[in-house]
């Protein structure tokens, strides 16, 4: 365990060298390999041959190497590919924060911004390629997630639904996918916004998709229900009343907050959770938080916690409407 940091940096390589699609249509040499991915040979070679020990990769016995089941993860074209993922790390920053744990556990600052002076959305925002990574990453993740999430909550009594802070729309097009009486909107800053569908999308939700760029802390556009899928957590207590409060100011009447978020101590997913948190304390300065925990963030922003929907998968579905004084 206290080791593992290899196994990461090792991985984090062969993602960004793209190995594994390179050997998407079969073995390769070593050398053929090395040509491919401009990469010295020797240490490629060094670098595979530790890699398939943990089951990423497979040593021929004419000495090539051959995708496994775990390699085929970090091929580009899979769904919910985690190249991206393993390319954040690539970023220097990242890893000397997670070195700066000790600080953040010491005094409750976050680790990242601490070392850097700077807070993680300012660091990527100045580096266009992290940028890109980082949010080819969260389309990845939210692929793996998106449709089990429109598959649990009841859209039926809903018109229109807002993305809030949705990218690329992974989650969106899921949902307009398979409610198709839902009009649907991704809202994300400027540099982060996708303006159509992703990739295989079909007409009908080409026809219903819309996409605005802007600022949660500001405003976003009216509509029944806001999606807020991995937002909240990236974020302290302050910040997430006003993202909350925001929209409530647009919401429809009769509409729905839904926070799409994992929760803490949920049977079967702690060890996930508890570890999330403190990449949250290390990188954006947020947390995970448990289900009491977001009910009393929806009351400090005028909103009530009404239902918790668990997907099939680690996210959580909770349902926030107005309260009604409001």
């Amino acid at each position: 365990m206290v080791t593992a940091f290899r196994i990461s940096a090792a991985l984090s390589v062969a993602a960004d060298l793209g190995v594994s699609d390179q050997l998407a249509a079969g073995p390769r040499t070593v050398a053929d390999l090395a040509a491919r991915v401009a990469a010295d040979t020797d240490t490629l070679h060094r670098l595979l041959r530790a890699l398939a020990t943990v089951g990423v990769y497979a040593e021929q016995q004419d000495g090539s190497f051959a995708n496994t089941p775990l390699s085929e993860g970090l091929r580009s074209d899979v769904p919910g590919s985690m190249r991206p993922l393993a390319r954040t790390l690539t970023d220097r920053a990242l890893w000397a924060a997670w070195g700066h744990l000790g600080h953040s556990v010491r005094t409750g600052d976050t680790a990242f911004k601490a070392l850097h002076g700077m807070d993680v959305w300012t660091h990527r925002e100045g580096l266009p390629e992290q940028n890109a990574i980082f949010n080819d990453n969260m389309a990845a993740l939210s692929s793996l997630v998106a449709d089990a999430v429109a598959a649990a909550y009841d859209f039926s009594g809903l018109s229109s639904v807002v993305d809030v802070g949705g990218g690329k729309g992974v989650l969106l097009e899921a949902v307009l996918a398979q409610h198709a009486h839902l009009i649907g909107t991704v809202f994300d800053l400027e540099h982060a916004v996708a303006d159509a569908p992703p990739p295989g999308a079909s007409g009908s939700v080409a026809s219903r998709w819309a996409a605005v760029s802007g600022s949660f802390f500001e405003t976003v556009p009216a509509a029944d229900a806001y999606l807020l899928k991995s937002i909240l957590h990236d974020w302290a207590d302050d910040p997430c009343v006003d993202i909350l409060q925001t929209c409530r100011r647009a919401l429809n009447e009769s509409g729905v907050v839904l926070v799409v978020e994992t929760i803490l101590d949920r049977p079967g997913h702690e060890v996930e959770t508890a570890f999330s948190d403190l990449n949250m304390l290390v990188l954006p300065g947020g947390r995970e938080r448990s289900e009491r925990e977001y009910a009393a963030l929806f009351d400090t922003a005028g909103l009530r916690l009404t239902d918790v929907v668990h997907t099939s998968t680690r996210m959580s579905i909770l349902e926030a409407r107005k309260q009604r004084s409001q």
